[in-house]
């Protein structure tokens, strides 16, 4: 396995102030370590070889997103003249240097790895040719493909004084052609490779399918067949560029009146955003690159002389292959028992609180949870946050079927869930259309809470039954990252909720709720108050204990707190699955913090914060990450889990199991690094996320 360092890792930290910037490792490089570790499991052979081609596409996909958003974020402070530092001491040139660096080596390794899938693929009967490799008969049918599938989609723009450079869409894979006419003159012209088309062109020769499967990229079907496009022309030469642009979309408030088209409008200009990287052929020309450089008013930082393809992410059309011997196999999430004897989910719910452990445990349950609200005589009400819910929506069409059977329906919407606002706009839309008393939330804080209540009349009662999350309510998603979720009944969470979507929809201004934390109003004092407890615990000579699993770790208030609480004797062990702002095992600092990452099959998502308490443990699950966005600047909800049986669940058989596992897991060291756990001789395997699925569904 390739070691995750690099040769710019820094030393131990000999320090002893808190304030040192050694021990706040940068964010944006510890967002690359953690597409580091995405990229080993595509490099570790014990996984099935299809699901190694999809781990190498979502690292490209992933690269994408960090270039438009955390890189173009950085361009724009060097842009506005920013020159403090952060925690880390670090200025926005000096991280953009260093994030450069960095990217080229991932790339590097990313692309030894592809030529290794690309072997491992053809040993297993599936071919990714490069066109010089195709037979006669390949070439043919590549050529009668172009004319009668590609060619009638592609426009050639032409680039000379009487017609601009063409616009450049975001993400967009393009083919530069210099091209000579019949008098000597050369010219330059773009063809955008279509993203509508298969990426990569299946070579099949004859009716019935052959093997091996053969393929092929679309780009250089394309340039293979150029002269088709320029009749009467000579094709100089063609080379691919990928263009990468700011897509980060500010909403100002004195332009927001109406935040549904405010949001809808900056999605349509986030494809002219300004360029933020532009990868090209490892061969183009100086002068080529010149050009687009220029036209495209790109910085000499900006370009990344690359090998192709160019964009990983398109990788991910291998995974509709039907060969099931090359990828994980399927499982069937377990459902609700109670489900499963036809019992009413308000009667299970009020005998006890439930837990939902997602991808093992179905998402079907909350779907049905709302389409029983929605069909349920009884119901008088249902009200529900909405941050990213997918195309495939069936909370949305519950909630819509709710609306028509006349219940009081009322949906918070967040337009601004980054890069899903083209599907949250369109539901809200539906919605609006249908009569559904639809919120778009706050100009300046996203709602990133999520939360689910249904209010029913039983007798003389009017009880509030209220899921809380970790995760979206999305189907698609629910099945690939691991989420809890909560259904309960308590009386004061169910006052809460009310409390809270008051808030959202109108103008409460109530502070003091009585178990729900929320953020911005209370999360972090409460966070605060609660790792202090464990300090004094510990300087009390009681058991301190701190468990913490969530997705980003990136707060300098919480981080500097945990370092206080490890010098007071703390014992904290940290799940941290991307970025990291912490250094674990720094003498004198941080000797007992310990960090480590899990990525697997699943997506790590859920947020668990554990409390030892001197053996009067606390247990609270959270929307929210330990990032100042989350705490300070976005509406979230941490809720407590009080039921001592699901405390327990929590604490053994799913925390407990994360700290054991020595298959999926790294750990960091004190130099920033992470190094892969293995079972010492003589241990038993033990990888969570199968151990969660085995117990769950009984999947071997």
């Amino acid at each position: 396995m390739p070691s995750s360092s690099t040769a710019s890792e820094p030393s131990a930290v000999p320090v002893a102030a808190l304030d040192d910037p050694r021990l706040y490792p940068n964010r944006e490089l510890s967002m690359l370590k953690f597409q580091r570790r995405v990229m080993e499991e595509a490099q570790d052979e014990s996984n099935p070889l299809l699901e190694r081609v999809k781990f190498l596409s979502i690292l490209g996909s992933n690269l994408d997103e960090f270039f438009m958003v955390r890189v173009a974020g950085l361009q724009n402070q060097v842009e506005s003249g920013i020159l403090e530092t952060g925690p880390d001491g670090l200025t926005p040139v000096k991280t953009l240097e260093a994030v450069a660096v960095e990217f080229t080596s991932i790339m590097d390794e990313a692309h030894q790895c592809l030529d290794r899938l690309i072997h491992d693929l053809a040993e297993n009967g599936i071919q990714i040719l490069q066109f010089s490799e195709l037979s006669f008969e390949q070439r043919e049918f590549a050529s009668q493909y172009f004319m009668e599938t590609i060619f009638p989609v592609l426009t050639p723009l032409a680039h000379d004084p009487g017609r601009p450079f063409p616009h450049i869409s975001n993400l967009s894979l393009n083919l530069s052609a210099t091209i000579e006419d019949e008098e000597g003159l050369r010219h330059f012209a773009r063809v955008k490779v279509p993203d509508t088309l298969p990426q990569l062109v299946p070579l099949q020769t004859g009716r019935v399918r052959t093997r091996p499967l053969a393929f092929v990229w679309l780009e250089q079907v394309i340039q293979a067949n150029l002269r088709a496009l320029f009749p009467s022309m000579n094709v100089v030469d063609s080379y691919a560029f990928h263009v990468t642009r700011d897509a980060d979309t500010a909403i100002q408030e004195l332009e927001s009146g109406d935040l549904l088209e405010t949001v809808a409008e900056g999605v349509r200009q986030r494809r002219f955003g300004a360029v933020v990287r532009l990868q090209v052929a490892s061969n183009m020309p100086g002068a080529l690159l010149a050009l687009l450089k220029e036209s495209l008013e790109a910085d000499d930082f900006d370009v990344f002389r690359m090998k192709s393809p160019l964009a990983l992410s398109r990788l991910r059309h291998l995974s509709s292959l039907d060969r099931p011997e090359l990828k994980e196999a399927p499982f069937v999430p377990a459902l609700l028992e109670g489900a499963a004897k036809d019992e009413d989910i308000f009667a299970t719910i009020r005998r006890n609180d439930i837990l939902l452990h997602h991808p093992f445990d179905s998402f079907q349950t909350v779907a049905d949870f709302i389409r029983a609200a929605a069909r349920d005589p009884y119901v008088l009400a249902i009200k529900s946050t909405l941050y990213r819910v997918g195309r495939n929506a069936p909370i949305v069409e519950a909630l819509l079927e709710a609306n028509e059977r006349r219940k009081q329906v009322a949906v918070v919407v967040e337009l601004k869930a980054r890069f899903d606002e083209e599907s949250n706009i369109e539901w809200a839309r539906a919605l609006e259309k249908q009569g559904v008393h639809v919120v778009y939330g706050f100009v300046d804080l996203k709602i990133h809470a999520k939360v689910a209540m249904v209010v029913r009349r039983e007798g003389d009662l009017i009880r509030r039954y209220v899921h809380l999350a970790t995760g979206n309510y999305n189907a698609v998603t629910a099945g690939l990252y691991t989420d809890l979720g909560l259904f309960t009944c308590d009386p004061d969470i169910g006052a809460d909720a009310t409390d809270l979507f008051n808030y959202l929809t109108a103008y409460s201004t109530k502070t003091d709720y009585r178990k729900l934390v929320l953020a911005p109003i209370a999360m972090r004092q409460r966070l605060e108050q609660l790792i202090e407890r464990e300090i004094a615990h510990a300087r009390a000579g009681r058991p301190a204990r701190l468990i913490f699993k969530v997705n980003a770790l990136a707060d300098p208030r919480i981080t500097r707190l945990l370092y206080e609480a490890s010098r007071a004797g703390v014992q904290i062990d940290l799940i941290v699955r991307g970025i990291c702002t912490l250094l674990p095992g720094v003498e004198g600092i941080s000797d007992n913090i310990r960090v480590r990452s899990i990525v697997g099959r699943f997506l790590e998502h859920s947020r668990i914060y554990y409390f030892h308490n001197a053996g009067r443990e606390e247990v609270y699950l959270a929307s929210a990450d330990l990032m100042s966005r989350n705490i300070s600047r976005r509406v979230e909800v941490m809720f407590p889990i009080e039921k001592p049986s699901l405390r327990q669940h929590i604490r053994e058989r799913i925390l407990a199991v994360y700290l054991e596992d020595n298959v999926k897991a790294r750990e960091m060291t004190p130099e920033g690094l992470y190094r892969r756990v293995r079972p010492a001789e003589g241990e038993s395997a033990v990888n969570v996320q199968l151990a969660l699925l085995r117990a769950r569904t009984g999947v071997r």
